[in-house]
């Protein structure tokens, strides 16, 4: 494990762990969460129900991707449509640029998309002089503020609203002292001039559906709309898993990400395109792109156990109920996707060495197996990440002697009970203490071990 990951992570962890403010924006916030996803949820007659369907039919996909992807391809291309096959991020890139020159586009306009964040597409195509602005709310003021999405579902999530009235004063001079409302409406009108003069919409995919070869988008703010519809040219990004096998499937999955992810019966906006406007359409791209994106899937996949994990509709329902994220929140992952979900996948999007200690950012609690609407057993996935580790040598040396050590004591009555309490606290604080952490209470060792108390109590009343 590289020790500069792992120690940002601790420093950051401990920094944002107490920060109050932070502390109070998150609580707020989720509570708010919390509060709707109970009403979302009364929607169902039969919750567990549909949650195991749903985890069947994405588990079967799962486990026949390459058929699923083969049928969505035919279908979407007979449509006039194109895709692209990226094998990781440069490969994606690559690509895009290449369409981006054919085209002759400096500017596109971007919906809400994890994936794009993936392969850090802003960053990427601004080195080659094509502007990309994002146009979902919470996505274009942590764009502003130069950060990374702070949740999955709720990029500003970490933001109150004082926080964005300052920053947006600060880059287009509007009152500091802006409603939400305001904010809203200036954003608005800043970015319908964004729209219509843009070269490309990029989008990513809620779900790919491989009997019609269609994309499906949904969202609340109608921008994913307009970004598919409004350019001459329209470019999807989305994993190899977003695929489902029929269009009917949507009646399952889009009522379960709303409930799951914002507490909707269904969200506001649901697009299914097929493919770029047709001979006698008077709307929609002239062209349109799928570029479908493994980047480390197919090592997840191969695990047996974690390409459960590719079930996942991102809905964020885990972040939410994970006391650890609501904790040190998800700036301190370093990754696209943190929570649950992102400790489960991004040691296989990008390695072990590096994002392994993500897997033991829980209290595996099982919170998180317990909300997630397509049965993914995230705090099992977890362990077995902790496993990989192991196996890959990748532990630190210094826990790995205090386990054998600790394994050797306890397997003998008579090293346990060697010394007295005041001897085994001095050595347990003198190679514990700085993996316990400076701000827990250091558990201390009574004078006397049960065994010995239990022999004690054995002779006086013999």
């Amino acid at each position: 494990m590289k020790a500069d990951f792992i120690d940002t992570f601790k420093v950051d962890s401990d920094k944002v762990a107490f920060d109050r403010e932070h502390r109070r924006k998150i609580n707020y916030n989720i509570a708010k969460y919390d509060e709707a996803v109970i009403r979302g949820k009364l929607t169902y007659v039969n919750l567990p129900l549909a949650k195991i369907r749903a985890a069947h039919i994405k588990y079967k996909v799962v486990n026949n991707l390459d058929k699923y992807l083969i049928d969505f391809e035919s279908k979407f291309t007979s449509r006039g449509g194109k895709v692209i096959w990226a094998k990781d991020a440069h490969e994606a890139i690559k690509e895009i640029l290449l369409i981006c020159k054919k085209h002759y586009i400096k500017s596109v306009v971007k919906s809400k998309s994890m994936t794009t964040e993936e392969i850090e597409f802003n960053e990427e195509v601004k080195k080659s002089g094509v502007e990309s602005i994002e146009t979902d709310l919470g996505e274009f003021i942590v764009q502003m503020a130069g950060q990374k999405p702070y949740h999955i579902v709720t990029p500003a999530m970490h933001l109150s609203k004082e926080d964005v009235s300052m920053l947006l004063s600060s880059k287009f001079g509007i009152n500091a002292e802006s409603t939400p409302e305001e904010v809203t409406a200036f954003v608005r009108e800043l970015l319908r001039e964004k729209f219509i003069h843009a070269g490309a919409g990029i989008s990513g995919a809620n779900f790919l559906i491989a009997d019609t070869g269609s994309v499906c988008v949904t969202e609340n703010e109608g921008n994913g709309l307009l970004s598919m519809s409004f350019p001459p040219v329209h470019i999807v990004i989305a994993g190899i898993e977003k695929i489902i096998p029929s269009l009917t499937d949507l009646g399952l999955y889009w009522p379960l990400l709303a409930s799951h992810g914002t507490g909707q019966t269904m969200s506001v906006y649901n697009s299914i395109v097929s493919g770029p406007r047709k001979d006698g359409e008077i709307d929609g791209p002239l062209d349109m792109y799928v570029i479908l994106l493994d980047n480390g899937r197919s090592r997840v996949l191969a695990d047996e156990k974690a390409r459960q994990a590719l079930s996942c509709i991102r809905c964020g329902a885990c972040l939410n109920a994970c006391p650890v994220y609501k904790t040190i929140g998800g700036h301190t992952y370093n990754s696209t996707y943190s929570g649950p979900i992102g400790s489960v996948i991004t040691p296989f999007l990008k390695d072990f060495a590096d994002f392994g200690h993500l897997s033991a950012a829980s209290s595996l609690c099982g919170k998180c197996t317990e909300v997630c609407p397509v049965n993914i057993p995230l705090h099992k996935l977890l362990l077995n990440n902790r496993n990989i580790m192991v196996k890959k040598g990748l532990i630190d040396k210094q826990w790995t002697r205090g386990i054998k050590i600790s394994k050797m004591i306890l397997k003998s009555r008579k090293l346990m009970n060697m010394g007295g309490g005041k001897f085994k606290n001095s050595m347990a604080r003198y190679f514990l203490k700085s993996m316990w952490g400076e701000r827990r209470k250091f558990p201390e060792f009574q004078p006397k071990t049960f065994s010995q108390i239990w022999e004690q109590e054995l002779k006086s009343n013999q």
